[in-house]
């Protein structure tokens, strides 16, 4: 079950494409790696916290 729409996943891809981008330049800081979570969940579409808080940014469902 999706619980993000579509500006939501390309903007948390975006974020973690940008986030892994510093392991491997800029400053090179392994605090980069947190930009696989929202990765993750940017290419799968769903977020753990979302459904705790009970968020969807799909739209409606017809």
């Amino acid at each position: 079950m999706r619980n993000e729409g579509g500006l939501d996943r390309l903007l948390r891809i975006v974020v973690g494409l940008v986030l892994l981008a510093l392991v491997f330049v800029g400053p090179k800081t392994p605090l980069g790696w947190i930009g696989v979570v929202p990765l993750l969940t940017g290419l799968v579409g769903f977020c753990p916290a979302y459904r705790i808080f009970g968020i969807n940014t799909c739209g409606i469902r017809r």
